[in-house]
């Protein structure tokens, strides 16, 4: 088991980097490397890790809609009126209903068979969309109409919406008819009468538990601090979202996965801090998860079931996404501020499939339902057709269909390589400098250019720099710069061409800062840089 775990961790990130060098997303390497090691191909991963793999992809399921919660924007969802939540049922249930009608003729099924693939056909991928429209919202894309915010909250509520139709689907097929169920007054209902109570109150029930915890988690990390690092506040905030799984599965009147989502949505507005730190936690979570989310979703893809049903499966697929998801795009987004351009990245946006067709995919030939293997094997076309297209796509199109806002650095973790300058002269003071410049990396983890403009030719006072910079940045990033001309002018130029975030250099002096500037170089950069400037004091 040890064995197949370390197969899982190093071929799948080894996969997914070789994956993003080709430009072909991470992803699309990790699920080969999983059809690799799976019982497909090689058998190297161990029967135990493949019986445990279920709950593996919740664990990984889990991470990722408490990175979506966190990212979620109230506002914009709120300027969005009720897009999201039209996103969040039109699109799915035409694509289920378009996938039933293609199946009636391409498969022979009767409606109800045909249903129950375009319930398995049309949920989301939230391990492809949620990380894709993260990315687009630090990156600013689709961010001044909420684009990315009304994807989010639509997938998870169409996944709601289809997984209970599946299950209700499910029961009828193998029984043979709905169940009754008693009401007060010996009020007797079906099943699918009840249908769209079960939806409110799975969504809202979902909400309200979500509101909860965010509350108690509140509670215990920050007024009670119970914990002492933000590491601690990650692992802490997981395992409650995981019971908020776990409690669902065992009493399926809520969405366990939508309140997770709303956990981190409501934690944004009750302690913007600890949602901050909590955002940081999850992304590190996520690097681990995704390698076992998409290598075990690899592995459990059903290779030898695909070639009868190949041509078949992709004109389905085709007929869902093209009709019965257009349809419903339209339909979700009449009315809204949206372009035409912005309705069109819908294609790519909100089209993924992966993991709830892995789940629920082998469900209907493990019960024994005529067309199961059919089902099985277009579900898994579906994962390896539309979870790589969409990873792809998604960033592809972005920029080329929605507009380019600014991004809320309180709401999103803006992943952005930190730079830092320090700008040093042969005197003392470039010791200083260096020791301010190594703090300020240290804690944003950032690396550091090291620059010295050479007015006189100094071999030794360059190379005496050279031995301090190796000696304060032994354990930083760094790279020592020497250029000639005028100095102010080399620091900002130099500054802008390595796009850094902040310029660090010295001031001699003892009078205090806003009261007198000693020496030109730091009043002229403080004047002309566009560039944040620290200036660090000395005495000459």
């Amino acid at each position: 088991m040890l064995e197949s775990i370390l197969w899982i961790l190093l071929m799948g990130f080894f996969g997914g980097q070789i994956a993003r060098r080709l430009k072909v997303p991470a992803l699309v390497g990790m699920v080969l490397v999983g059809i690799v090691l799976g019982p497909q191909v090689s058998h190297t991963i161990s029967p135990e890790v493949l019986a445990s793999a279920n709950s593996l992809r919740v664990i990984a399921v889990m991470v990722i809609l408490m990175k979506a919660g966190l990212g979620l924007d109230r506002e914009k969802l709120s300027q969005q009126g009720t897009v999201a939540l039209r996103l969040g049922f039109l699109p799915a249930s035409c694509e289920a209903i378009a996938v039933a009608l293609a199946a009636i003729w391409l498969l022979q099924f009767d409606f109800a068979t045909g249903l129950l693939l375009g319930c398995i056909l049309g949920a989301e991928s939230p391990a492809v969309i949620v990380p894709a429209m993260l990315r687009l919202k630090s990156l600013g894309w689709g961010v001044t109409k909420g684009i990315p915010d009304a994807i989010l909250t639509g997938s998870a509520l169409s996944d709601v919406l289809l997984l209970l139709v599946f299950s209700l689907l499910l029961a009828f097929l193998t029984q043979g008819s709905t169940t009754e169920i008693i009401l007060p007054g010996g009020i007797s209902v079906s099943a699918w009468q009840l249908l769209p109570i079960q939806v409110v109150l799975q969504i809202g029930l979902g909400i309200l538990i979500g509101w909860l915890m965010a509350q108690g988690l509140v509670s215990l990390l920050a007024k009670q601090n119970w914990t002492q690092n933000a590491t601690q506040d990650s692992l802490v905030a997981a395992s409650f979202a995981l019971l908020l799984v776990v409690l669902a599965e065992a009493f399926p009147v809520f969405s366990g996965y939508l309140a997770v989502m709303a956990t981190g949505f409501f934690l944004i507005k009750l302690d913007a801090p600890l949602a901050r730190r909590l955002r940081s936690g999850f992304d590190t979570l996520w690097g681990v998860a995704e390698i076992f989310l998409f290598v075990l979703l690899g592995a459990s893809i059903q290779l030898s079931v695909l070639g009868d049903t190949l041509l078949v499966g992709l004109v389905i697929l085709a007929i869902g996404t093209l009709i019965g998801r257009t349809v419903g795009w339209y339909l979700s987004t009449l009315g809204s501020n949206w372009t035409w351009k912005e309705r069109l990245f819908l294609l790519p946006g909100n089209s993924a499939k992966a993991t709830v067709q892995a789940a629920i995919g082998a469900i209907p030939l493990a019960q024994g339902i005529p067309g199961g293997e059919a089902m099985l094997a277009i579900a898994a076309l579906s994962i390896l057709v539309t979870a790589p297209l969409g990873a792809w796509a998604i960033p592809i199109f972005a920029p080329k269909l929605l507009e380019k806002g600014e991004v809320d650095p309180t709401k999103i973790a803006i992943a952005r390589r930190i730079v830092l300058l320090a700008a040093v002269d042969t005197s003392p003071l470039s010791t200083q400098v260096l020791l301010k410049v190594a703090e300020l990396a240290r804690r944003s983890d950032g690396e550091v250019i090291v620059l010295h403009v050479v007015r006189v030719d100094d071999p030794e006072g360059v190379e005496y720099l050279r031995q301090q910079t190796r000696q304060r940045l032994a354990d930083i990033r760094h790279q020592f710069l020497c250029v000639s001309g005028s100095v102010p002018e080399a620091i900002v130029r130099v500054a802008q061409q390595y796009r850094v975030a902040e310029i660090v250099l010295g001031k001699r002096g003892h009078r205090p800062l806003d009261d007198v500037l000693v020496g030109s170089v730091s009043q002229t950069v403080l004047e002309t840089s566009p560039i944040p400037v620290i200036v660090v004091e000395g005495n000459q």
